[in-house]
């Protein structure tokens, strides 16, 4: 079911092909609203037949990467920091083994 979604920056919105596409900015001289969608792709949108394109506003994806379909896990912020240097033993290597 399509919402009332007036375009504003910043708002996620999801068009009739199901494409997830952020409003990053609005001409409102030129009458135009540039859109990237959630794989990085820009594309600008016609203000005059907005309301005829049936949107759906949406929250922001959780997975911010989409567009940066380059990055490497150390990139975005939460590298397993479990690891432990090589010198360092576990805690199971104490334990003694029954034979």
């Amino acid at each position: 079911m399509a919402l009332e979604a007036k375009p504003i920056v910043g708002n996620w919105y999801r068009g009739p092909d199901g494409l997830l596409f952020e409003i990053v900015a609005i001409d409102a001289k030129e009458g135009m609203a540039e859109i990237q969608y959630f794989d990085g792709e820009v594309d600008e949108l016609d203000l005059e037949t907005w309301d005829d394109l049936g949107l759906e506003a949406m929250a922001e994806p959780e997975d911010w990467s989409g567009p940066f379909d380059d990055l490497e896990r150390d990139d975005l912020g939460y590298t397993d920091m479990t690891q432990r240097p090589a010198d360092r033993l576990s805690p199971f290597d104490e334990i003694d083994q029954e034979d």
